[in-house]
C-alpha cells in the first residue's frame, strides 16, 4: 500500500497569499464554475428524510443546498471577499471564469480573481446521463470512428489570474470568446456556428490569426454528434497543421470542471511543450480533419487554446499565450 499524499497545490496558497497582501483580501474575487455545485448533499438530504419530514440536522445548512456553496466554502477557505461568483453554464462553467475574472479586472471590480471548476458525481449525473443513452459503456474514444459516447469524471481545479505587468515573464489569458447557440437543448448546431463564433471572438481578442494556434484542446466528448460538429467547426477555421486533441480519454468528461481541467492541460503543453494526443482512440473518423491528432508530439509553441461547450450551445474557448 502507498503512503497517503497531501494534494499538490503547485503554490496556490502562497500566490493566492501573496495576492491578499499585495492588493487586500477585499480586492480578490472568488470565481466558480460548475453544474452541479453540492447537489450530492441535497440528495442525501432527501434519502435521509426525518420522520417529519425534513433534513437531519446535519445537513440542515442552507448554503450547501445552493448553487453557490462552492463559492461560499472557497472565500471561507482563504478569507478572500471580494466578489463571489458563481458561473453555471453547464459543461462550459468553468471555462467562462476566465472570461468572467478577465472583465471584473478590466472594470476595476477587482485587481485578481481566484477562479476554478469543481463537480462531483452524484446521482442526478449519473441517472442523467444515462437517459441521454450518451454514456460509453468502454473507455471514451474522442473522434474515433467507432465511438459510442463518453465517459464520465469529477475533477477540482483553480488558477490565480491578475492583471498583466510590463515585466510579466508568466503565462497569459490572452484572449476569450464566448456564445450561445440556443439551438437546441443538449444537441450542438449541425453547423457548429456557435462554437465557430467563440473561437473566432477569442481569436479577435488575442489579436492573432488561426494560424498562430500551435495547440487546441478540443471539448470532444466522445459523442458521435459533439466530435463531428467541433471538428466540422475546427476545419472552416484553422489550416491542417494545427495539433488538436481531446483529452477525456485521460480525465473523462468532468462536466462544469471540464473547462478548468482542460485549460491547466493547455497552459502545461504551451509551458512545456508537449503536445497531447488522443488516449484510447486508434481508427480516426474520415469525417473528422486532419487537425485532429491521436499521437503526442513535441513542440514549442506560443499560444493554446481550450474549447468548452456545454448543454443549451453555452461555448466558451481560451487563448492561452506566453509573455
Amino acid at each position: 500500500m502507498g503512503v497517503p499524499q497531501q494534494p499538490q497545490h503547485d503554490g496556490l496558497r502562497d500566490a493566492v497569499a501573496d495576492a491578499v497582501a499585495r492588493h487586500g483580501a477585499g480586492r480578490v474575487a472568488v470565481i466558480i464554475g460548475t453544474s452541479t455545485a453540492s447537489i450530492a448533499a441535497t440528495e442525501e438530504g432527501y434519502a435521509r428524510l426525518e420522520p417529519a419530514g425534513g433534513f437531519p440536522a446535519d445537513l440542515q445548512r442552507p448554503m450547501v443546498h445552493t448553487p453557490h456553496s462552492l463559492g461560499g466554502f472557497v472565500q471561507a477557505a482563504t478569507g478572500l471577499r471580494g466578489p463571489c461568483v458563481t458561473v453555471a453554464t453547464a459543461c462550459s462553467s468553468s471555462a467562462k471564469v476566465f472570461a468572467q475574472a478577465a472583465r471584473l479586472i478590466a472594470a476595476g471590480v477587482c485587481d485578481a480573481a481566484l477562479v476554478g471548476g469543481v463537480d462531483t458525481l452524484c446521482g442526478s449525473v449519473l441517472f442523467g446521463f444515462n437517459s441521454l443513452q450518451l454514456v460509453s459503456p468502454e473507455p471514451c474514444r474522442p473522434f474515433d470512428a467507432a465511438r459510442v459516447g463518453l465517459s464520465l469524471g469529477e475533477a477540482g481545479g483553480f488558477a490565480l489570474v491578475e492583471r498583466a505587468t510590463a515585466d510579466d515573464a508568466g503565462l497569459q489569458l490572452r484572449g476569450y470568446g464566448e456564445s450561445s447557440d440556443a439551438h437546441h437543448m443538449s444537441a450542438p448546431h449541425p453547423q457548429g456556428l456557435g462554437a465557430q463564433l467563440a473561437m473566432r471572438d477569442a481569436l479577435a481578442r488575442a489579436d492573432i490569426g488561426p494560424d498562430a494556434v500551435g495547440y487546441l484542446n478540443l471539448h470532444g466528448t466522445a459523442t458521435p454528434a459533439n466530435d463531428a460538429v467541433e471538428a466540422l467547426a475546427v476545419s472552416a477555421l484553422f489550416p491542417e497543421s494545427l495539433h488538436a486533441s481531446s483529452t477525456k480519454g485521460w480525465t473523462g468528461h468532468t462536466l462544469g470542471a471540464a473547462g478548468i481541467v482542460e485549460s491547466v492541460i493547455a497552459l502545461l503543453a504551451l509551458e512545456h511543450g508537449e503536445l497531447p494526443g488522443i488516449l484510447n482512440s486508434t481508427t480516426p473518423d474520415p469525417a473528422c480533419g486532419p487537425q485532429i491528432r491521436f499521437d503526442n508530439v513535441r513542440r514549442e509553441i506560443r499560444y493554446a487554446m481550450n474549447n468548452s461547450f456545454g448543454f443549451g450551445g453555452n461555448n466558451c474557448s481560451l487563448v492561452f499565450g506566453k509573455a
